[in-house]
């Protein structure tokens, strides 16, 4: 299954920066605002050192890492809700993404504009999040003038039930409250789940910073971000180190970033907090043809997981041959495994678990 993330932000707070470095591709970076005028597409690998371990082991023909897909989305503005700067084509892709990285400039630059011509993160992130906010209530304030007296008059449950967790909904957004905010039902959930509202999505902040203050992790901007998106990951990235790091390999990246005091790089804990947030695991095949990793949501079954490899295998699935990764480690290759009794058949009701190696028995 494939993950995407939608980069956002005011204008010229190291968006596009950011997005250059991590995937690699030479889009357009200007001190300008609306220097992103289609959303950028990027993929990225996840890194995992698990994989690394399993093509030493089975040298494969190839290997695969799961992947990541950024999307860069245009600086919002206040008033994009109505229009303002690039406006409401902006806002509809990022109702497409799994999750938001929220990027926010904590740092001073005299030779980089800010569109509100001074540097403070608290403002700009209440300005995106009211934004944000005004979108969904927008789509909750139409779909309840559609529904509203029709579901009063005809008595409908169905129709009366999503008027009250459309209600529900709206009572938040009024106060520029994130519907993350809100505890739903499971059946509240398919209610809304096709207005993809934006606040519903889980949100990292990405404050960007200097290569000094990554190294102290804090500054006063840092601080002020820290303090009012409590209860939310914010994550200390500096885009231009992150420029850097593109230029070397694996081993000149760990030295880098020894040398700063800094034990893994911005995008690797951006996206290890991605999968966290999204409940995301990484399951494994592996043999002499292929060694891939695979992304799964936690709580799938057996064959569910089966089926993101090909549908055809969890329509015909069987059972599922399952060794975990620590039990490989532990014994040195698949055969100690199973002469040790750790090999497992597992069948329809089993709970895939983040490392497990599986080959997937089926018939069609």
């Amino acid at each position: 299954m494939s993950l995407k993330a939608g980069i956002i932000g005011m204008p010229n707070v190291g968006k596009s920066t950011l997005f250059n470095a991590i995937t690699k591709q030479n889009i357009l970076a200007a001190n300008y605002p609306f220097a992103t005028i289609d959303p950028n597409l990027g993929i990225v690998t996840v890194p995992d050192e698990r994989l690394a371990v399993l093509e030493r082991m089975y040298v494969p023909e190839r290997t695969i890492p799961t992947q990541y897909e950024f999307i860069d989305i245009a600086g919002l503005v206040k008033g994009a809700s109505q229009g303002e700067g690039l406006g409401n084509k902006f806002l509809s892709h990022i109702r497409e993404v799994d999750a938001v990285i929220h990027v926010v400039r904590c740092f001073e630059d005299k030779d980089i504009i800010h569109v509100d011509g001074t540097v403070d993160p608290v403002r700009d992130v209440d300005i995106i999040n009211t934004e944000l906010a005004i979108s969904d209530l927008e789509l909750v304030e139409n779909r309840l003038l559609k529904i509203e007296k029709k579901a009063k008059t005809s008595n409908d449950k169905a129709a009366l039930f999503e008027v009250d967790v459309m209600n529900k909904c709206k009572s938040y957004l009024v106060e520029n409250r994130p519907l993350r905010e809100v505890s739903f039902t499971e059946e509240e959930l398919k209610v809304i789940k096709p207005f993809n509202f934006i606040t519903l999505k889980p949100i990292i902040y990405l404050a960007n910073v200097t290569e000094m203050d990554l190294v102290m992790k804090t500054n006063k901007y840092i601080d002020s971000l820290q303090n009012y998106v409590k209860g939310s990951k914010v994550i200390l990235m500096c885009a231009k180190i992150e420029s850097e790091l593109v230029e070397f390999d694996d081993l000149e990246k760990q030295v880098f970033l020894k040398e700063l005091g800094i034990e893994e790089s911005g995008l690797n804990q951006l996206i290890k907090s991605t999968y966290e947030i999204l409940g995301l695991r990484t399951f494994f095949t592996a043999g002499s043809d292929e060694v891939r990793a695979w992304t799964f949501k936690a709580g799938m079954k057996a064959p569910e997981c089966a089926g993101i490899i090909h549908s055809d295998f969890e329509r015909g699935f069987i059972r599922a041959e399952v060794i975990s990764y620590d039990d490989l480690i532990a014994y040195g290759d698949e055969k100690k495994v199973k002469e040790a009794g750790k090999a497992r058949l597992e069948g329809k009701e089993y709970e895939m678990q983040d490392g497990d190696i599986c080959y997937f028995r089926f018939n069609v």
